[in-house]
């Protein structure tokens, strides 16, 4: 994948918005073109469509959540993505939140590294009746907390962190272990005013910091809760929001590699 990836969606893109997008990646050098599955496109459709008109770019799910598919489906797209691009799919995966399962798909929230691990078992032994495959089509997880971290570094190749300074980083890579994937996700803004970029960050910011899993983790990176209300104050919004001209955000980027990151995806 190389050291630094895209992330972004992609669900307001016409189909050749989308591909220009992905090649337009692709040319600058990036290695991985991460995209989120949500309300909008398909990631596995949308990943075939994307492989068909990139030659050496990776389609990484940044992440499929396990209580809106099957494992059984997505092991078979998964493969079938492993052998349709070459290799160069990578599959996420992550547990979502309790905010999100409960009222939007109306069940209960499980407890997640139960459920996490259930699901990876399920995916290790699902059918498949196709070709046999060309090397181990690789996982990742949307991993936060030190247990889901060591599951990560246990069963996949390693942890996918998203809305997370350097600091959670380092943290991850003690916990994930030294040799496996570590692939953080970092928001970048080539905004050089305080007040300008602060406020923008904070739009970016609105959707994740009202989630549990996101608002625990910052707290384990050492920030308070009242820090996290109203948007964030100026020290969150720092932490997690790359701002500035292109080498401050090249430097938050390297801080992150400093820390333990293979690959850093921008958002």
């Amino acid at each position: 994948m190389g050291a630094t990836g895209v992330w972004t969606r992609m669900d307001g893109f016409s189909v050749g918005e989308a591909v220009e997008f992905a090649q337009r990646v692709e040319e600058l050098g990036y290695g991985a073109l991460w995209i989120p599955d949500a309300f909008g496109r398909d990631p596995f459709a949308h990943a075939a469509l994307l492989f068909a008109h990139t030659k050496r770019l990776v389609v990484a799910t940044g992440v499929v959540n396990i209580h809106l598919r099957e494992a059984q489906a997505t092991a078979c797209a998964q493969r079938e993505l492993h052998d349709q691009s070459g290799g160069r799919f990578l599959l996420g995966l992550g547990v979502s939140h309790q905010t999100a399962v409960e009222p939007l798909f109306g069940k209960p929230y499980p407890k997640p590294l139960p459920s996490m691990r259930a699901y990876l078992d399920k995916l290790e032994n699902a059918m498949w009746w196709g070709p046999k495959l060309d090397g181990e089509p690789p996982v990742v997880l949307a991993a936060l907390g030190p247990q889901m971290l060591r599951l990560a570094g246990e069963r996949t190749k390693g942890a996918h962190p998203f809305f997370a300074p350097p600091a959670n980083t380092k943290r991850s890579r003690e916990l994930v272990g030294p040799t496996a994937w570590l692939c953080p996700e970092q928001k970048v803004l080539l905004e050089s005013d305080p007040a300008r970029a602060r406020a923008r960050a904070r739009l970016a910011m609105a959707g994740p910091l009202g989630m549990p899993n996101y608002r625990k983790n910052l707290m384990r990176c050492g920030f308070g809760e009242t820090e996290l209300d109203e948007g964030g104050n100026d020290r969150v919004v720092d932490a997690v929001v790359a701002w500035g001209d292109e080498q401050a955000l090249v430097a938050r980027v390297q801080e992150h590699r400093d820390a333990g990151a293979t690959h850093v995806c921008i958002q």
